[in-house]
């Protein structure tokens, strides 16, 4: 029994009050680097979860432009071209009709100069074969220099021999 009254009436209750303030400081002592460490974790845990939300923030901007887009060209497609034409004054139909004109004969002459530049890699294949084909002219003029003298002297033959 003393030592149960003695445990609940402290003869020194100023010491009891300063064992449980050492006790409960030597707690906060122990938690406090955890306490720091989360608060820390957290802190950057945010800061990259924010940095993270801000690009998928951005990439969500960008495909929704895209899709809106899209969506526009969707409908500009579907759409008749005679709803999208614009009205022109009357007085301005004969500088359409010209400028249609030169519109046609820009697209042809592009087509040609497109071609052009096309036929820009064949060209030493084309020269080899202009080339060949010059050596292979100049033979058949000489053989037919040698013809036309061999036709010639046969006539002269054939004039003899009736002339006798």
């Amino acid at each position: 029994t003393l030592d149960l009254t003695c445990r609940r009436m402290s003869c020194f209750p100023k010491f009891s009050e300063m064992e449980k303030m050492v006790n409960v400081e030597a707690e906060i002592n122990e938690v406090q680097p955890l306490l720091l460490s989360v608060r820390l974790g957290s802190k950057f845990q945010f800061y990259f979860i924010g940095k993270k939300c801000e690009i998928l923030q951005d990439m969500n901007r960008h495909l929704e432009a895209i899709l809106k887009e899209k969506r526009d060209l969707r409908k500009r497609l579907i759409k008749h071209r005679c709803e999208e034409s614009l009205p022109i004054e009357a007085t301005f139909h004969k500088c359409i009709v010209e400028l249609l004109a030169e519109a046609v004969t820009f697209i042809e002459k592009l087509e040609s100069h497109l071609q052009s530049v096309k036929s820009i890699p064949q060209v030493p294949h084309m020269m080899s074969n202009m080339d060949t084909t010059l050596s292979k002219t100049k033979v058949l003029m000489i053989e037919l220099e040698e013809l036309t003298e061999q036709i010639l002297k046969w006539e002269e033959l054939q004039k003899e021999v009736y002339s006798n």
